[in-house]
Parts: C-alpha cells; structure tokens; sequence
C-alpha cells in the first residue's frame, strides 16, 4: 500500500538511509549531483524533490523506491551494508577550515580600510564582521573565504588564534592599536597602515564581505553580538567549542544569504 508523503516525511526517510549506508551530506549530495546546501534542504522538508531524483538516490543508497514510499516502510527492514573506505573517501570535506594566513590578513585589512575610521568599530565588531564575511561566503558558495576557525565565546564568535595574527601585523607595520574608549567603556581599535592587496580577493568574495560591512559596521558591539547570538551556527554549538561552517545550511531568515531553489510539491 502507498501513501502520499509530505516533503517532511520524504527529508526524514532519506536521513535515515543515508545515516544508514554510512554517507556524509556532502557525499550524498555529490553522487546524486546536486549541492549538499539542497541535500540539507530536503532533509529538512523544506524542498520536496520529483521522481527522477528519489530514482537517483535509490540507487545510490540502494533501496526500492516502491518500499520507500509505502506506509509501513522502516530502515529497520533493511539489512546495513558495510561501508568501503572507497565511499569514505570519495568526497574530501571542503568544510574544514584550513586557514589561508595571506588571505586572512588582507581580508581583515580591508575591512579596516572601510570601517576603521567609525568609533564603534573595535574588536567586538571586527570579530563579527570577520565571522559573517566568513559564514556567509560559505552559505553562498560552499567554499571557505579565509579559512578561520572560530569558537563560541560569550560574546559570540571568534576567530581563534587570531592574537598571534594580530601580533605579525602590529610588529610587521601593517596595523596600528590603540585604545579609546567607547561610551565610557574601555576599546581596542585597530587602524589599517597598509591597504588590502585586491588582487587577493576574487569579486564574489568582496562583494559578500561589502554586503556584511554595508548592512552591520554601524551596529554597536552589543547589538552585533546579541544578534550573532541568533544565528544557527552559534546556536548549535557548545560554548567555547569550534564552530562548524556546515550549520549554515540550518541558517533561517534574517541570517540565510542563499535563495534555496524554488519548493517543489509536497508530495509524490
């Protein structure tokens, strides 16, 4: 007997084969060839998907499709297979960071350049600025901008051992510190002496990051770091743990950057 299933019973069966058969989202997503941002979509039963796709997932996970949609269906009815280090290793995870210093420093440079001279812009927010850019980048185009690991402090997110890459910047005449004050709190700022070299920075990575000065370097600190406090990524990770960049796709509005592709009907 079949039923008519919902987009989010159809997100929930395939999570669980897939979890069964031993596949990462990314793995998934790649021999199916469609994005793991909409692989995650579907699980999440925000986007339903058309036979020819569910054909295609079944063979990769190597299920029926007439079984799949069937009322009394349950992965406990199937038999687990052993997983091969060849499907382990088909797909290298893009979503470890791996932090490009050069990168790192011209992107912090040329935030600077635009945001130095506004007196809220001190660590709290040049943090946070750092973060979006690099989140952001992310959700769009599911590669990494600078690389940045970032934890999850009280403040909000991170860039972890950024003080050392402050330190080669300070002595290398690049950055200036200084400290001010900022409605009676104490403030490090940090003042750009060189500028960022642009030809660093592809034009999609500029433009995400002038998107994230234009829209928060006039917030204040407090107001920045509450509203990081909402986004998924943040959220969903233990305090003082790394951030994992994977959590965008769990993004929702006003923190999604990335038009998801259009729904499709609720049911097959």
């Amino acid at each position: 007997m079949t039923s008519k299933l919902t987009a989010n019973q159809l997100g929930e069966r395939i999570t669980q084969l897939r979890k069964l058969k031993g596949y990462s989202q990314e793995e998934l997503a790649t021999l199916i060839q469609i994005s793991r941002s909409s692989l995650v979509q579907i699980e999440l039963g925000n986007r339903g998907l058309d036979i020819l796709e569910l054909q295609q997932i079944s063979l990769v996970l190597q299920f029926s499709v007439d079984e799949f949609i069937s009322e009394n269906f349950s992965v406990n009815n199937l038999q687990e297979e052993p997983i091969t280090t060849e499907s382990q290793n088909q797909v290298e995870r893009v979503s470890v960071p791996r932090l490009q210093l050069k990168k790192f420093k011209n992107v912090l440079l040329y935030i600077l350049e635009r945001c130095a001279g506004k007196p809220n812009v001190g660590e709290t927010v040049l943090y946070k600025l750092l973060y979006f850019s690099d989140f952001n980048y992310y959700e769009l185009y599911e590669e990494q901008l600078t690389g940045a690991t970032y934890r999850k402090l009280p403040y909000g997110p991170v860039p972890k051992n950024l003080d050392p890459i402050l330190g080669q910047m300070l002595e290398s005449g690049q950055l200036q510190r200084i400290k001010t004050e900022y409605h009676g709190y104490p403030q490090s700022r940090y003042l750009p002496l060189e500028k960022a070299d642009l030809r660093e920075l592809k034009a999609s990575e500029k433009e995400v990051i002038d998107r994230v000065i234009d829209q928060m370097s006039d917030w204040s600190a407090a107001m920045l770091s509450s509203y990081s406090h909402g986004d998924k990524p943040w959220k969903a990770t233990k305090d003082g743990d790394e951030i994992n960049y994977e959590l965008v796709f769990y993004r929702r509005p006003p923190y999604s950057v990335r038009v998801y592709e259009e729904e499709q009907p609720d049911g097959i």
